[in-house]
């Protein structure tokens, strides 16, 4: 299977060169010793009238055909496979970047038929039809138009930041300024009817439809803040630069995914609070698998997701069966159906976690004994150590986040900003702050002297029970400040969690090559005016 054969690659198939192990006779049963001498050449129109089962399902790659038939039942990333049917696979694999892997390449290569014939030579060669171009708008055709108020920092796939600005304005993050994190293409998701449930004692996979599920089990609201593991990532990249995975660039049609090459470059925006309605995973769990077997109590460790776009990913099985754990199936966001950019018609909710374990769009639940294979378990998602390089970084021996640490960011004033100073306070600084685990803030502490000298934030909390605080919170101050008219005051803020856990103040003992878990002390510096106050005035 090309998923289970490609997560672990990154390797360029530019320099990957295809062999034939056997001749092949052509039309006039002749043989040759140049493999390329003995392959069918297929025009653009003749592949293009192979899109289905019965006709067969031809993709391209390069000059190559392929007959993909037979392959189709068992692709991981279900029959979204059939987008490139009749068509080339190359836009789709700058996109599924996991599939340039040697070893996927020669998978690829025993489904090989013929060769393409040279454009030039081809009468039934279409721009409109055989162009990247149109490859791509094929593959994003699902894609919601999203709020212009969003900061994109990649088109396709969208991921786009909520403006911070605009983060503490309500306690609760509106659905259309949730900040969006796809890695892939948003699926047909009028196509997801069921969710499967699996584990290793169920002698087959349990199937329930989506109105089996929220009509058979209690629905419950959870407040939860997600975050993305690179929220912030910039700043560190400013300090010393992170790396992405791998690079993209998509010549044909002049589009770069340069955020591979240095990872999403969030600013503070990757975070966004709502209220999930759904059902609880361990009630599914407990109803459909029932309870664990003795014999797999010590074995089974961990929850898979996976999605019906292709991503995947796990978590600890104690946290999905925790009654305190409050990991829910939801299909409700701030009391609307969830939008498409946010999993409809089904997600998983993970409080307390990163983002990346929220899986959107499930499409089956496994309990294993394993983390899930997913590229983004096992590759990505992991944090190294300060000196590590992309390629001194072992993935193999690196842990998977699963809660993040203590967060907090100022949202007001922007850097830039010309900020009042009246009675030699900046009044009015907002910002938010957060912790994973369901540990909660017991402090924000704001200073604009670079730490000598701190106030306590007025805070403005969720209101969860201890241990279970999944949602942020608000927080604002009035900072003491000694700077003349004009001059720049940088203003700096760090938090305290329930387990006193508290911001690092500097990037240097926390860099990591990939950018993530950035949670140093944010600062912002913004260009002082001196107002006098109302009652000096009097």
């Amino acid at each position: 299977m090309i998923a289970s054969v490609s997560l672990l690659g990154a390797a360029s198939y530019a320099a990957f060169k295809f062999t034939t192990t056997k001749p092949v006779e052509t039309e006039e049963g002749q043989k040759h010793s140049d493999p390329s001498q003995d392959r069918k050449l297929f025009t653009r129109g003749e592949v293009r009238k192979h899109t289905s089962k019965e006709a067969g399902i031809y993709v391209t790659r390069g000059d190559a055909v392929y007959d993909i038939t037979d392959f189709v039942d068992v692709h991981p990333g279900g029959e979204r496979i059939l987008l490139a049917a009749g068509h080339s696979i190359d836009p789709f694999w700058h996109i599924f970047a996991i599939h340039q892997t040697t070893e996927t390449l020669e998978l690829l290569e025993t489904y090989r038929i013929g060769d393409l014939m040279p454009a030039k030579d081809d009468p039934t060669y279409s721009a409109l039809r055989d162009d990247a171009a149109a490859a791509l708008e094929r593959l994003f055709y699902n894609d919601p138009v999203r709020d212009p108020q969003l900061i994109v920092r990649s088109d396709r796939p969208c991921n786009a930041e909520t403006p911070p600005h605009l983060l503490t304005e309500a306690f609760v993050t509106p659905n259309n300024l949730f900040f969006v994190r796809n890695h892939l293409p948003v699926p047909e998701t009028d196509q997801i009817t069921t969710v499967e449930f699996d584990a290793p004692w169920l002698p087959e996979t349990v199937v329930l439809s989506l109105d089996e599920i929220k009509g058979r089990y209690e629905h419950v609201d959870v407040m939860t803040t997600l975050q993305c593991a690179g929220n912030r990532r910039k700043e560190m990249h400013d300090v010393k630069p992170v790396k992405g995975a791998y690079r993209i660039m998509l010549s044909v049609i002049c589009v770069c995914f340069d955020y591979c090459l240095t990872g999403l470059q969030w600013t503070q925006g990757a975070i966004s609070n709502a209220v999930w309605t759904g059902i609880p995973l361990r009630k599914v769990i407990e109803d459909v698998c029932g309870p664990i077997p003795k014999e797999y109590e010590d074995k089974i460790k961990h929850v898979h997701f996976q999605g019906a776009e292709g991503y995947g990913a796990s978590i600890p099985v104690h946290k999905a069966l925790d009654p305190r754990g409050d990991v829910i199936l939801t299909f409700k966001m701030n009391g609307e159906d969830l939008p498409r950019d946010h999993g409809w018609p089904i997600r998983a909710l993970v409080p307390g976690h990163v983002a990346a374990r929220s899986v959107k769009w499930v499409q089956k639940v496994t309990l294993a004994e394993e983390e899930s294979p997913s590229h983004w378990q096992q590759r990505d998602y992991k944090g190294f150590g300060p000196s590590k390089t992309l390629e001194q970084s072992r993935y193999d021996e690196s842990v998977a986040i699963q809660e993040l640490p203590v967060q907090s960011a100022i949202t007001l004033p922007r850097a830039g900003d010309t900020v009042p100073v009246r009675a030699g306070e900046v009044r009015g600084v907002k910002g938010f702050a957060w912790s994973g685990g369901g540990r909660g803030i017991v402090r924000v502490d704001v200073s604009a002297d670079g730490g000598q000298t701190w106030v306590d934030a007025r805070l403005r909390k969720p209101g969860q029970m201890e241990g279970r605080e999944w949602a942020w919170t608000l927080w604002e101050a009035d900072v003491p400040v000694n700077v003349a008219e004009g001059e720049d005051v940088e203003i700096v803020c760090k938090a305290v969690d329930t387990s006193y856990n508290e911001q690092p103040e500097r990037f240097d003992s926390t860099y990591n090559v990939r950018g993530v878990l950035v949670s140093a002390w944010h600062r912002v510096r913004a260009a002082a005016k001196i107002e006098q106050d109302e009652g000096e005035k009097k």
